[in-house]
Parts: structure tokens; sequence; C-alpha cells
């Protein structure tokens, strides 16, 4: 169950850290696993050689940076080095730092509404936090004064309808939901003719966890596609895939499968509180292209934002130094 099923009211009575503050803390494993690596790379240090190069590279494996993004990061410090741009060991944290922005800025995009209602189609595997962040997100165009409506299409779980419905009756968010194992286009389709009588702004579907390799369920997705498009032939607007982070290089293998059979358009990467290697969302970005709408540090309501480049980056490097 969620561990915020609190009404609006309480969630507001009580002070909240700043996302700044909660990044750092959610990055801390991250940060104690890469950055202090590469203070320790670094300390006492006169000159980058090929000793201190190697032993970056294998820092940045080890982070779940991946190894093609690795090379490729490696070849550009390494030709900064030859080119006699780069000599001080001092300054290849704020060269990395450069670079790792440099790298994630393309797909810092944040999800902006066009369309009203705006339709997010929400999908991934089992366990990657789906319904919880529907919740969140929910939670986030709620604090922006947009009507919101979510349809718990993962009728496969009986939990997830009811947590959807839960937290949507404290929370005075609507749920469109049916009785577990119905069908899930139809019940996404009754939210879609809802949406539309009631002028919302914003409509969340859920969707039952697959693996991209079961072709009974991915067809189920691409039905609920066709479903909506003939309510609103643009719908969906957005299909997020939602990614865990702390299943390291296996997104990869996800994000790429889901892309080709369902055209997603963005990502929400969750659980990064509960990994040591948040260098799997430079991999993420580099091998897959795709806008990172949200990520998740946590397991609050407000733990779920926009995700921004430079204070990612920021948030990891903190701290680092010769």
């Amino acid at each position: 169950m969620f561990n915020f099923l609190k009404s609006k009211k309480e969630t507001q009575s009580k002070p909240s850290q700043s996302w700044t503050e909660k990044l750092k803390k959610g990055l801390q494993r991250s940060r104690t696993q890469f950055t202090d690596h590469l203070a320790n790379l670094i300390l006492g240090k006169k000159v980058i050689d090929d000793a201190l190069l190697e032993n970056l590279e294998n820092t940045l494996i080890l982070a779940d940076v991946g190894i093609q993004t690795t090379q490729a990061l490696l070849k550009k410090l390494s030709q900064k080095v030859n080119r006699k741009e780069l000599e001080d060991p001092h300054a290849l944290i704020n060269t990395l730092k450069q670079e790792f922005i440099s790298i994630l800025s393309p797909y810092s995009q944040p999800l902006l509404l066009t369309e009203k209602p705006f339709v997010i189609l929400v999908i991934g595997v089992n366990g990657v936090g789906k319904t919880t962040s529907i919740a969140k997100m929910a939670h986030y165009f709620q604090l922006q004064h947009k009507r919101v409506l979510l349809a718990a299409g993962d009728t496969f779980r009986a939990a997830a309808v009811e947590q959807l419905k839960t937290w949507g009756e404290r929370n005075d968010i609507p749920v469109i939901a049916q009785d577990s194992g119905a069908d899930s286009a139809s019940v996404i389709y009754d939210a879609m003719e809802s949406a539309l009588a009631k002028n919302v702004d914003v409509l969340i579907a859920d969707t039952a966890g697959r693996l991209h390799t079961q072709e009974n369920l991915m067809e189920e997705l691409k039905k609920i596609k066709r479903v909506l498009g003939k309510l609103k032939s643009d719908a969906p607007h957005e299909v997020l895939l939602v990614l865990d982070a702390s299943q390291g290089q296996n997104v990869l293998n996800q994000a790429k499968q889901f892309k080709e059979s369902m055209n997603v358009q963005g990502v929400i990467l969750t659980k990064l509180d509960g990994t040591a290697k948040g260098g799997i969302v430079l991999a993420l970005a580099d091998q897959i292209k795709l806008p990172i709408r949200f990520i998740g540090v946590g397991e609050q309501i407000d733990d779920l934002k926009p995700f921004q480049a430079e204070d990612f980056v920021e948030a990891l490097f903190e701290k680092a130094s010769g």
C-alpha cells in the first residue's frame, strides 16, 4: 500500500523539505558510490594519467553509467587531455559535471499539457511503481490547480484499483474503476468519456504491469490506444514508461522494447533513493534517447518531480573535491 494515504489537508498541514534537499537526500547512496570514489581518485594527484582515467572508467561503470556511455565519456576526456585542454586532476570533476549535463540536458523536458483533456497512458513491468507514480503525478498536477481524473486500468491487480480509489477519495481526485478482472480498455474508455463530459484537464490511466515479451498483454495496450482514439483521435497524448532505477542496466532493455512496441514518448524513473547506481540516468538518456519526464527519490507524495538535468548533476556531485 501507499505510504502517503492521507488527505490533502493532512498533507498540506506539515512543512516539507525543499525539492533540492529531497534530491540530495535521495541521491545519497549514489553520491557515496560515485562522487566519493571520484574525490578519492584525484586525491594527491598532480597529473591526469592513464591510471587515473582507467580508475575513472571503473568508477563510472560501477555507478551503472554503462559501458557504452562510459567509453564515450572517456574518449572525450582523453581528447581534452591530449590537447592539453585538461591537465589539472582537480578540474576533472567540473569537466565531468559539464559532460553529464551535456548528455542529460536534451532529455530534460517537462511534460507540457498541450490538449484538454491531456491523456497520459502509464505503462511498465510489474513492481516498478506505476500506480504509486500515478498518484504522485496526480498530486503534482493538482498543485498546479489542474482538474485531474484517474482511470484504474490495472484490473488484473485488485490492490492497484483499491490503492487509486482510496487515494483519490482522500485527496478529492475522482477515479473511474470497475471490478477486478474487468476489461482494461473498457475502464479507460469510460474514463475518457467522463473526462470529456466533465472538462477535466488531465486524464491519467493506469495499466496492468507486463513484461515487454508478453505479446497478449502488449496487444492489450494497443487496444487501449485504439479505444482512446475513437473518442479523441490524438489520444493518448503521452505514453509514459515507468522504470525502476534500482534494476540497473535491465531498464535499458525494457525501455528499448516498450519504445518499439508502444511509441513511448517519455519516462518516469522511480526509486533513485533505493539504489547506489544513479548513473543509470546517464545510460538511459544516452542510449534510449527519450525525455525523462519525472524522477522519484522517495516514498512521500511530493517525492516525484520533473527531471532537471543541472539540479540532478549538482546533487550527484555535491561535496566532490580534490
